[in-house]
């Protein structure tokens, strides 16, 4: 990475709901931070967030200038001025030179970034679905994430977060694909990062349990024959005791009358 690619970062302001639990003794309950932010050269490319407790709340975006809430919700409880998120982006940028100065212009540790793939939902083959590619340890936050259908780029039904910071002042990421699966079909995410020497492939593929050829109708005519001998050696076995029992009754009733004959006699 060359010098001009260095990453500024820096937190603005935090914002910490203490609760006091006991004299002497001061617990953080919650945490809000508003203001992690970080602007770097390469792409002239910058990002400002608002989190809660760990999680973000919405961001702004340097190209787009925008406000994107991380839920779409969240916008109907409050509103949002992207100007203040920029505002704080620009200071960033103006004191890019001296803090590559004051690091004798050190480069950025890149960080190889860590790739899941998996689907949203229980997979059935041609109903809609969503697949997720997980994108966390990245550092710094410059990356190339693209779906691959049977090794073809997908465009259609894409979409992405913006970058989440993490505790360990990395960055994660989400990247969404919504696809309908078919037995046939295999895709990738391709990650592109310059921790990495080269780009990424985290493959996934519908893992349905398939069956040999004829085998339902093999199944089929194998429950039908099972089937049919128990029949038949259930209507064996009874045409086999009502026989015996019809022999036992002309067998034992002349005997009980001759006897009943004796006796009154």
């Amino acid at each position: 990475m060359v010098l001009s690619e260095v990453l500024a970062l820096k937190l603005h302001i935090l914002m910490t709901l203490l609760g006091l639990q006991k004299t002497h003794a001061i617990q953080a309950d919650h945490m809000g931070s508003y203001g992690p932010a970080f602007y770097q050269s390469y792409g002239a490319s910058g990002q400002f967030t608002n989190e809660f407790d760990g999680e973000q709340l919405f961001s702004v975006d340097l190209k787009t200038k925008e406000a994107v809430w991380r839920l779409p919700e969240f916008g109907n409880f409050a509103s949002l001025d992207p100007q203040g998120g920029l505002a704080s982006i620009a200071v960033i940028r103006a004191h890019l030179d001296v803090l590559m100065e004051r690091s004798n212009y050190t480069r950025a540790i890149n960080v190889p970034p860590r790739v899941t793939v998996l689907p949203k939902y229980r997979v059935e083959l041609g109903q809609p679905n969503i697949l997720i590619c997980i994108v966390d340890n990245i550092f710094p936050p410059v990356i190339n994430i693209t779906w691959l259908c049977n090794g073809q780029t997908v465009s259609q039904g894409v979409a992405q977060t913006s970058f989440y910071s993490q505790p360990d002042h990395l960055f994660r990421k989400f990247h969404y694909l919504l696809f309908v699966p078919a037995a046939d079909d295999v895709y990738d995410c391709k990650v592109e990062h310059w921790g990495l020497d080269e780009p990424l492939l985290k493959h996934w593929e519908p893992n349905m349990p398939s069956l040999l050829p004829d085998t339902t109708e093999t199944l089929v005519f194998v429950l039908g024959v099972a089937i049919g001998l128990v029949g038949f050696l259930m209507g064996t076995i009874l045409i086999i005791s009502g026989t015996c029992l019809s022999r036992t009754t002309r067998c034992t009733g002349p005997q009980e009358s001759w006897q009943r004959k004796l006796r009154t006699e």
